[in-house]
């Protein structure tokens, strides 16, 4: 069977963000984002969740690392009589962009591009599968599937040219 991860947040104020993680085996994962960018990944007690046994500090290039380690390795390409013309792209959304903060629903990039949106890179974690009613931000990065003309119109229509 196959587990449902369903990670917590919790404001600590003054201190930033612990987002906590259940694996399927049991054991408790968190990540503190402090309010200054600083990161730590901790790893909790199974008898008390709240008494942390180790942490480890995460500088920004790490914590982005080990976040793109995470995430699932992409589909081998299918071999045999069948060609499929698809690529996978990440765009990163600029600042500029006439999308940062709107919805996927307002880009309507599948049926202008013919291109998906499959999921979204935050600096917090990846967000498969977004919803139209999913806000951008800045610093988000699209993960998107389609034909090279698709992606591409992906990547113009995101950034406003």
């Amino acid at each position: 069977m196959d587990h449902q991860a369903h990670p917590t947040r919790t404001t600590l104020p003054g201190i930033g963000t612990r987002y906590d993680l259940i694996t399927e085996g049991g054991k408790h994962v968190s990540v503190v984002v402090h309010t200054d960018g600083r990161r730590f990944l901790g790893f909790h007690d199974p008898e008390d969740d709240d008494s942390c046994l180790g942490s480890v500090p995460l500088a920004p290039g790490e914590a982005s690392a080990l976040g793109l380690l995470l995430i699932p390795a992409p589909v081998e390409p299918l071999h045999g009589d069948i060609e499929i013309d698809l690529v996978t792209e990440q765009i990163p959304i600029p600042a500029r962009s006439p999308y940062s903060g709107r919805t996927l629903g307002d880009t309507q990039a599948r049926s202008r591009t013919g291109a998906s949106i499959v999921a979204v890179l935050r600096r917090t974690g990846a967000i498969p599968s977004p919803t139209p009613d999913f806000r951008f931000a800045n610093g988000d990065t699209l993960v998107v599937v389609g034909t090279r003309e698709g992606v591409d119109a992906v990547a113009d229509l995101i950034s406003g040219g």
